[in-house]
């Protein structure tokens, strides 16, 4: 039961991290008429028929503008962790290959000599 909860709620983090936009929009048309009526910058001027629009272009670029600081945050962080600031040892060794002996297991060949070699002959 633990586990079902904690994959639920991580699924809907994930959801609600890479769809802010979306639920912006879902707010703002959820709650229209409040914000036409009491949050809208142009609500005194209604020839211009915003309706809470700007209202709701402000949120989208907020949720924008943290969306991106949140990634240059983590590509910050990234290359923060990337770098090593401990120092190197380097060790030179002035042997880097030994020879060692194998032995010779050679067979030795006998030492007759052939007068003449011939090759086989085709049909």
């Amino acid at each position: 039961m633990l586990q079902r909860l904690t994959a639920y709620l991580l699924i809907v983090s994930l959801v609600s991290a890479n769809f802010t936009r979306f639920f912006v929009y879902a707010g703002f048309e959820l709650n229209r008429n409040y914000i036409a009526t009491k949050l809208c910058e142009n609500r005194n001027k209604p020839q211009l028929h915003c309706n809470g629009k700007c209202y709701f272009m402000k949120k989208v670029k907020q949720a924008e503008e943290k969306q991106n600081t949140e990634d240059r945050q983590a590509q910050k962080n990234l290359f923060q962790e990337a770098n090593y600031n401990q120092p190197v040892k380097v060790k030179f060794y002035p042997v880097l290959l030994s020879v060692t002996k194998v032995p010779n297991y050679r067979i030795q060949l006998p030492q007759q000599v052939a007068s003449i070699f011939q090759p086989p002959r085709l049909a």
